[in-house]
């Protein structure tokens, strides 16, 4: 499980950081950009750290408040999720 759960995030965090790239790329050349909805999904589904590293690398949607506060407020949502995780697990084992 613990495998495929860390390829999962690597993955997932690679695809966030790839897609801000992507739709920079897009934006400087006036093309089709990347719905922000697609953006804040992959966030969402876990890839976070790569989306806000994206941001951060790539000066991408830095001023929109729905990503500067928006992504890391998903990454301090799904930290609270893995340590409730961990406690709920440990204490399973535990008892």
């Amino acid at each position: 499980m613990a495998p495929l759960l860390l390829f999962y995030l690597v993955t997932i965090n690679a695809v966030g950081f790839l897609i801000m790239l992507a739709d920079k790329e897009k934006a400087k050349k006036h093309l089709w950009r990347i719905p922000e909805a697609t953006l804040l999904t992959v966030a969402a589904l876990g890839g976070s750290i790569g989306s806000l590293a994206g941001m951060k690398v790539f000066h991408h949607k830095t001023k929109k408040p729905k990503f500067y506060i928006g992504i890391p407020a998903i990454l301090v949502l799904q930290i609270l999720l893995c340590v409730f995780a961990y406690i709920y697990i440990l204490e399973k084992r535990l008892s």
